[in-house]
């Protein structure tokens, strides 16, 4: 069918970065630490892959013939957050700085946000976990009707509000106006996000109606390559939100990983000649955050158990490669993103796997399905489809 999937295991790293001591991640290793947390560690399918051949993970063991190529890939950009991982992988080196905040957001800011999105005052204003500041605030939020506003290490301004008290379309609106009338210039921030929750006071819960509003990727991507030489591209999860929906032909809406899953196998039985680009996000948002290893460890156990249902899918004119965007090590103090090198999992039906090594970039994988499909690009990195 000539498809190529491309699914990112959101927040599954592989190890520190060499500058991960810059962004204080020198002890982060997501899958690593997490095999040694959790007992009886194991992902039988992914080991036949070749998964343990990249690095010591306890429980999932190396193999002498590997089912896929294997290796892991490192970033060059500056950062560690979901955009910057994605627009690398698509094929950019990413040279701006997101602006981030610490501190909170300024004065200004909120100043502008509250004038532009109409809205009485705000509540928050600081670095927080997002279930914790609903903890914290969401009482108060419910009372007043006052949105929460909160940030993290990551390049995002975050609106959280109790949909019966703001409701989702105005919450959308006020996200809107945000993107493009407030986080503008030198504010201009990786992500607005949408973070609608629900239930009382003692017991708010985050909802699956969350909505990210991306900025553009400076440059053409390997969406927009492919798109533009008629190839069909289909985004499934957290990437249309990511690449702000440019180089998109189909467009897959998934609330979990489970429903990102069978989206994938679907459109890999009923697509062809097609780039499918998937996120699976519940590693990153439900458990890396969370500080949750057991939960990370079980999602990751629920995706091994699914995956030979994928590779079921495949016939030898497919490619399936399994990588991430960056580390969320739930086993360290921090609740945010680590800095750190993402696996490389490379699958062809009846092909011999491959060391691929210590990649020089993330691109690596951008430049791999412009091979797989033979269109020039001026795209970063270098192809490993026949290494």
């Amino acid at each position: 069918m000539n498809n190529f999937i491309l699914i990112i295991l959101d927040g599954v790293g592989i190890g520190a970065l060499p500058d991960a001591d810059k962004y204080g991640d020198a002890d982060s290793n997501t899958l690593v630490n997490i095999s040694n947390k959790v007992s009886n560690f194991s992902l039988p399918n992914l080991k036949k892959l070749g998964l343990g051949n990249i690095s010591d993970i306890s429980g999932v063991n190396k193999v002498e013939n590997p089912l896929a190529s294997f290796g892991k890939m490192t970033e060059i950009s500056k950062g560690k957050d979901s955009t910057t991982g994605h627009w690398e992988i698509g094929g950019i080196k990413v040279e701006l700085e997101f602006p981030y905040y610490p501190e909170g957001f300024p004065k200004e800011l909120v100043d502008l946000f509250i004038e532009k999105t109409g809205v009485k005052k705000v509540l928050g204003n600081k670095p927080a976990s997002g279930t914790e500041i609903i903890k914290e605030l969401g009482e108060e939020h419910v009372k007043t009707g006052y949105p929460i506003i909160y940030t993290s290490a990551d390049s995002v301004f975050q609106i959280a509000a109790h949909e019966e008290v703001i409701p989702l379309d105005r919450l959308y609106e006020i996200c809107e106006v945000t993107r493009n009338e407030v986080c503008v210039g030198k504010d201009a921030v990786g992500r607005i996000i949408a973070r609608p929750f629900v239930g009382e006071p003692g017991n708010f819960q985050r909802t699956t109606n969350r909505k990210d509003f991306s900025v553009d990727p400076p440059s053409d991507t390997i969406l927009d390559v492919l798109q533009g030489n008629e190839i069909n591209t289909v985004a499934i999860g957290k990437v249309n939100d990511l690449f702000n929906y440019k180089g998109i032909t189909k467009q897959v809406i998934t609330k979990s990983n489970d429903v990102g899953i069978e989206k994938i196998i679907e459109h890999s039985n009923s697509e062809s000649n097609s780039f499918l680009f998937a996120n699976l996000v519940d590693f990153d948002v439900y458990y890396g955050h969370r500080l949750d290893p057991e939960g990370f460890a079980n999602a990751l156990s629920g995706f091994d158990k699914k995956l030979p249902d994928i590779l079921e899918t495949l016939d030898e004119t497919d490619a399936l490669l399994m990588t991430a965007d960056h580390g969320n090590d739930p086993t360290v103090t921090s609740t945010d993103h680590s800095r750190e090198y993402v696996p490389i999992l490379f699958y062809r039906k009846n092909q011999k796997g491959r060391d691929l090594g210590t990649r020089e970039t993330f691109s690596d994988a951008a430049q791999t399905v412009a091979h797989f499909f033979k269109v020039n690009n001026s795209l970063k990195g270098t192809s490993f489809l026949n290494d």
